[in-house]
């Protein structure tokens, strides 16, 4: 597996957001809009704004030489239903490298040990294959959960504007491989 790090975000990582965002198979699979620096810059403050209320979790992703390669998120975060949302993506460059997968497992660490959520939502557009595929090659993926959480699909729907599915980790599926991992 990749070794990554997450990182806090920092206005310092704006051009390589921008630039890694920018790339046609990033921005059309996200629906992105930026369209300048300064429009990530007033997406990195948004963000910061939303982690210090406690919505929100994002780190940058950097690699094994310290490279920026995407971003990883918790959002729609509920302290009281202990579930929240995970969100990410790799820049087109480093698709296929394992740092998908590195890190989800690094982000539901922090959801599942240090918020103590039981919940994590992972919903990808219809239209996103190459999302859904990815999500699907996780052990700890529960698949299809729409008719379970019909409220989590309906905000994910409104949110995307546009027919989405939704698959879920349950804490004791994730904590359970992490345990079978260091065995």
């Amino acid at each position: 597996m990749k070794t990554i790090t997450l990182a806090k975000h920092d206005l310092k990582y704006a051009q390589r957001i921008f630039e890694l965002a920018s790339q046609p198979q990033v921005r059309d699979a996200l629906g992105l809009r930026d369209t300048s620096v300064e429009d990530t810059l007033s997406f990195l403050n948004f963000i910061m704004d939303e982690e210090r209320e406690g919505r929100v979790l994002s780190r940058v992703i950097l690699n094994e030489d310290g490279e920026l390669v995407g971003i990883t998120e918790l959002k729609k975060i509920d302290r009281e239903l202990k579930r929240c949302h995970i969100g990410s993506w790799i820049g087109h460059e480093y698709w296929g490298m394992g740092y998908n997968q590195a890190s989800k497992l690094a982000i539901l660490s922090i959801a599942f040990e240090e918020l103590g959520m039981e919940h994590v939502f992972a919903g990808a557009r219809a239209v996103n294959l190459r999302s859904q595929k990815a999500q699907e090659k996780l052990p700890y993926f529960s698949l299809h959960v729409e008719s379970q959480f019909p409220e989590e699909l309906e905000w994910l729907e409104t949110r995307e504007k546009q027919p989405c599915v939704l698959h879920a980790v349950f804490r004791q599926d994730f904590l359970g491989f992490k345990r079978e991992l260091v065995k």
